[in-house]
């Protein structure tokens, strides 16, 4: 596990969540998440999940930049050019958007779909 990263978005959702004045049970519930998970993950413990990162930022009114602790000087490191993962990049921006824009029930059932094709 990246320490690093766990206490970084582990402080920014404790920022986030202080500021709307919510609990971390409150959070939790709305995540669908045991309280002591959502505990862990403010502590820096654990990492969240894909689904549960994208949950606690609609949740928390935070972006996944700002939970990731991306300010907007840092240089985002890209693969080199003509890459295969350079070509797949708006692909995975778009599929983003579009996840972001759903509820729980549709993001589980997108991720159910991706699981289903990587066999």
């Amino acid at each position: 596990m990246n320490e690093e990263l766990a206490n970084q978005i582990g402080s920014a959702a404790r920022e986030a969540r202080t500021h709307l004045g919510l609990t971390q049970a409150e959070v939790a519930g709305k995540l669908g998440i045991a309280h002591m998970v959502y505990s862990r993950l403010e502590r820096g413990k654990m990492l969240p999940s894909v689904p549960t990162l994208l949950r606690m930022c609609s949740v928390l009114h935070i972006s996944a930049d700002e939970l990731l602790g991306n300010s907007g000087t840092q240089e985002v490191s890209r693969p080199a050019h003509g890459s295969r993962g350079q070509s797949e990049l708006p692909q995975v921006r778009q599929l983003l958007g579009l996840a972001r824009k759903m509820d729980e029930d549709k993001l589980h059932a997108l991720v159910t779909v991706a699981q289903v094709l990587l066999r």
